[in-house]
């Protein structure tokens, strides 16, 4: 069973499926996607997404705010952690630091950031960590604020392998998206191969960076496969034993997360 461990199922394109989200988890299904981590990027959006993934029990969610998210009342711990309180929400995030795009006095990022660890901590759920030109402050923060103690994952990676070493230290996993499959990523790739089997994550970020074979299409959890099939090939492994590895260090660290077939 594969496992999508960061997806944004509430903003796939559903063209391909004929505008029907149950077809979608269907094709899902069929690719041998067992399971998938829906990620919240905003509170708004929130209640939207929980209600779509509600019918299918192979889906679990988080609760948090992105980053990039601008000009909304910014989330406190306590938001966080009353939305946490849902059966099916099994991680903080994602939540992070993007100054790709920020201008000006990076302050309000940071406080984010730190109340979304504040709420990990409190509420014993992991956090996923989005970060971009920004690993510096990223480790330092998590340094700060004891997120050792929540634990959690480094998503859709695309740092050195001394940042992700930084954070393996910290007690994080990481996680490689479709980013690792592109033909410029070899620096990415060599840090793929060295990533402690027992840390290692995959995932989509659908519906942004589709992996080789399907550059140019709108990226879906089915595709995770194709990162499966990557990775596994760098480390000299079935892709089969890397979907296993990989799935046993989603259910390990994100504890609430319940498969649908406890068989698989």
């Amino acid at each position: 069973m594969l496992v999508d461990s960061h997806c944004h199922l509430d903003r796939v394109d559903l063209a391909p499926h004929a505008g029907d989200f149950h077809r979608l988890m269907a094709a899902t299904q069929a690719a041998g996607v067992g399971h998938m981590l829906c990620v919240s990027i905003d509170l708004e959006g929130y209640p939207r997404m929980r209600e779509l993934v509600a019918p299918y029990p192979q889906v679990s969610v988080s609760v948090g705010v992105h980053p990039g998210e601008r000009g909304r009342r910014e989330p406190t711990p306590e938001d966080l952690i009353e939305r946490a309180r849902d059966e099916r929400t099994v991680a903080i995030g994602e939540t992070g630091l993007d100054y790709f795009r920020s201008q000006g006095d990076p302050g309000w990022q940071h406080q984010r950031f730190r109340n979304h660890i504040a709420a990990a901590r409190s509420c014993g759920k992991p956090l996923i960590v989005h970060t971009r030109e920004a690993r510096e402050d990223t480790l330092r923060i998590l340094r700060e604020e004891n997120a050792r103690d929540a634990g959690g994952v480094l998503h859709c990676f695309t740092e050195t392998w001394e940042t992700a070493k930084a954070a393996l230290d910290l007690g994080f996993h990481i996680s490689f998206s479709g980013i690792v499959t592109f033909k410029t990523a070899d620096r990415l790739r060599a840090v793929a191969a060295q990533v402690p089997l027992d840390r290692l994550l995959i995932e989509t970020d659908s519906p942004y960076l589709a992996p080789v074979p399907h550059r140019g299409k709108p990226n879906e959890p089915r595709f995770v496969a194709a990162v499966a099939q990557c990775i596994a090939e760098l480390r000299g492994m079935s892709a089969e034993a890397l979907a296993v590895r990989t799935r046993d260090n989603f259910f390990r660290l994100f504890k609430d997360a319940v498969p649908a077939d406890p068989q698989q």
